[in-house]
């Protein structure tokens, strides 16, 4: 039983017999099955075609628990399983002429604290009271469609007890199913239950729900059930290692473009509670002994630090960062706590955020969240630069750079204008605020604080915050491109303005050995230089301005971010050569990491240009990969210097970070051999992936990042 990681040997610390089903789950067994029944057909379900929107959301739901295949796999302890392929391609797996009836829901992290602490039925009562205060009015058929959403589950649920039912090897299963997750659950098995079933269930309707945080829903019931020695701290790693395994059951192999384990079911680990207190417990560390044992990758997992962060756990961290496989990321919760303060979140809900399945910040089960991208890098060169026009020409930096700032505002005006059409009428602030209606999503709503309670689904203002966030791309490139224009035309005059567009629009063909100067010249972005580093810091400042003046404007709040999310590779074939060196229609930056190939001096350096940005700016958030050579982190100064970085990027302001160890060798060979390196794991942009499940441009990609390391 061969698990792969990229650098150092993992421990065995749990039962042979959950490592086959890892084996199985991991080398595709289930995900196969889940594409043998790809969706339940409704083309038989009587005037289905004449049903409202909500009618043929409900009939396909209703279909979809009642004839989808169940799965109990072989030794699990946990039960429930998504079993319809469509879903994994995000469709709610239920078609009508042979198309998919509807797309579904992602990006959020559902409300499991209720389903855990209050039970299911908490959110029937919730519903049945909504229901008497809305009849009659336009939100009881949204109110009705989660009552048959509940009723749904309910069949679910009994499909599964009635497959357990005398199955001695089962009993404790489903003894634990007969209470949860319509009850509260009362043991740390029953909440571990509770939460694969809450998820599998969402799921098996074709939603990608994150998790959010794990050992803070889990750790009370796991540190009351040692207390009284209901069970074991092994016994309670066996049970949690099954629900990481079921979680792989979507793994199919073969090459997705961008990978697979991408259905943005993150964790979070550690960090305060929403009275200030420090999370971290038992279940912290068995879910790093779960990741450094199995190394699965399909629950990209995210560590809230702060300055008062354990030395344990920041060792324990860097223990498991050190396989490599990108399994592990990092908050630094100080700053993101302050930042959703500052942007008008009460502190207790600010203390309580998550991730939105990918690493964009949100308050978790309360929050409809979008991200809308640009490419920053375009708009300089074809808005700004029109092209690189001779004709362009401008007197001063500061000119160009107002210019550049002008096209930005156009693009987030238009990123609102946009919003502006999910409504019927706008005006005043809550009270003229009105949805228009969108596309059915009842499962997730009854899920999503605010929703039951207002009568509106989650596409529809139901949840409590609303939020489009505009995210910044290309950043870093076009900082480098303003630096490069600032230094050759304006303080050295090696060229000017017309000129310089001229060469830009030859690919630098016309002088290659200016091409050389402006490349290896100047310091770019990613080495602590004060003069290009506060290009950025300006750039974000004014970009995050421009995102809070459309607060207000409709029902959604539009804070900042910085995010490419692999992006950089659909932009490249329309990018012109740029100003610092680069020919046209090359992979440049990634999130706000340094543009590939122009980082010299290192991590720290690195982390030190990247927070001289006011990040709290970036409410939603602005992600910096950084790619660690192997050698760095071996022995004990390995660690060492790993907890150092860590320690650093809390102390200097950071936001979000995903440090990978990575040996480009060993991914050179896993491209030329990947029937022997099947579950080798990157981290992406965002999300994990295994290597061999990425085509060649990603693969080649993930490889020339290999720059921007120690």
């Amino acid at each position: 039983m061969k698990f792969f990681a990229t650098h150092g040997e993992r421990p065995v610390r749990l039962s042979e017999a959950t490592r086959r089903f890892a084996f199985d789950s991991l080398n595709h067994k289930y995900g196969l099955m889940t594409k043998g029944t790809m969706a339940v057909a409704m083309d038989d379900y009587p005037g289905f075609a004449n049903l409202s929107p909500l009618g043929k959301y409900d009939a396909a739901i209703r279909k979809i628990v009642t004839d989808a295949p169940i799965r109990i796999c072989d030794g699990e302890r946990l039960s429930g399983a998504a079993t319809l392929g469509l879903a994994i391609s995000h469709r709610i797996p239920a078609t009508f002429g042979g198309e998919a009836i509807c797309s579904s829901v992602s990006h959020l992290t559902i409300d499991f604290e209720t389903v855990l602490k209050k039970g299911v039925n908490h959110l029937i009562a919730e519903t049945e009271a909504s229901l008497k205060k809305y009849a009659g009015t336009e939100r009881e058929e949204f109110l009705r469609s989660c009552m048959a959403s509940f009723e749904s589950f309910r069949i679910y649920r009994k499909r599964y007890l009635d497959a357990l039912e005398g199955k001695a090897e089962y009993a404790e299963t489903y003894k634990n199913l007969q209470k949860v997750p319509f009850s509260p659950a009362e043991s740390f098995y029953e909440a571990v239950q509770s939460l694969w079933f809450t998820f599998a269930f969402v799921r098996h309707c074709g939603n990608w729900p994150g998790i959010g945080r794990i050992d803070w829903l889990l750790g009370p019931y796991l540190k009351e059930d040692l207390a009284r020695g209901i069970l074991t701290l092994e016994e309670a790693r066996e049970i949690l290692a099954h629900f990481f395994i079921k979680g792989c059951e979507w793994i199919c192999g073969g090459d997705y473009g961008s990978g697979d384990a991408q259905h943005y079911q993150n964790l979070l680990l550690a960090g305060v509670d929403e009275d200030g207190n420090e999370v971290t417990n038992q279940v912290t560390y068995l879910v790093l002994d779960i990741l450094e044992e199995f190394g699965i990758s399909d629950f990209p997992t995210t560590v809230r630090l702060n300055q008062n962060t354990d030395e344990a756990l920041l060792r324990r961290i860097a223990q498991v960062l050190r396989l490599g496989g990108g399994a592990l990321a990092v908050y630094n919760e100080d700053l993101i706590i302050e930042s959703l303060v500052e942007y008008g979140y009460e502190l207790r809900e600010a203390r309580k955020f998550a991730n939105d399945g990918c690493w964009e910040v949100q308050i978790p089960g309360r929050t409809f969240f979008i991200y809308t991208p640009f490419d920053s890098l375009a708009i300089l060169q074809q808005k700004t630069l029109k092209g690189y026009d001779e004709e362009v020409d401008y007197p001063d930096f500061e000119s160009l750079y107002q210019a550049f700032l002008r096209d930005i505002r156009i693009q987030v005006q238009s990123i609102g204008d946009d919003r502006k059409r999910a409504f019927l009428s706008t005006g005043v602030p809550t009270k003229d605020w009105k949805w228009r209606p969108a596309t059915p999503c009842t499962i997730v709503s009854i899920f999503e604080g605010g929703c039951i309670e207002k009568g509106l689904s989650y596409f529809e203002g139901g949840p409590v915050y609303n939020v489009v966030s505009p995210h910044i791309g290309g950043l870093p490139d076009s900082v480098n491109s303003l630096y490069a224009i600032k230094k050759l035309v304006f303080d050295d005059k090696k060229i000017t303005f017309p000129d310089l567009m001229k060469l830009l629009r030859s690919n630098w063909e016309d002088d290659p050995l200016m091409a050389k100067y402006a490349a290896g010249h100047y310091v770019y972005f990613g080495n602590d230089n004060d003069e290009v580093d506060e290009i950025a810091s300006r750039i974000i400042n004014d970009f995050a301005d421009l995102c809070d003046s459309l607060n207000g404007s409709c029902g959604y709040r539009f804070p900042a971010g910085v995010s490419t999310f692999g992006r950089q590779i659909e932009w490249s074939p329309t990018r012109m050569a740029t100003p610092f060196g680069k020919s046209a229609h090359q992979i440049l930056s990634g999130n706000f990491s340094p543009t590939p190939g122009t980082d010299k001096e290192g991590a720290t350096a690195i982390i030190k240009s990247y927070t001289k940005s006011n990040l709290h700016r970036t409410v939603s958030g602005a992600a910096l990969d950084i790619k660690l050579l192997p050698s760095a982190v071996e022995g004990e100064t390995g660690l060492t210097s790993l907890v150092a970085l860590m320690r650093g990027f809390v102390a200097l302001g950071g936001h979000f970070m995903q440090p990978d160890v990575a040996d480009t060798a060993l991914l050179l060979e896993a491209q030329k051999h990947p029937e022997d390196y099947q579950n080798l794991s990157v981290r992406v942009s965002g999300w994990n992936a295994r290597f061999v499940t990425l085509n060649k441009e990603w693969q080649d990609m993930i490889i020339g990042q290999m720059g921007t390391r120690v």
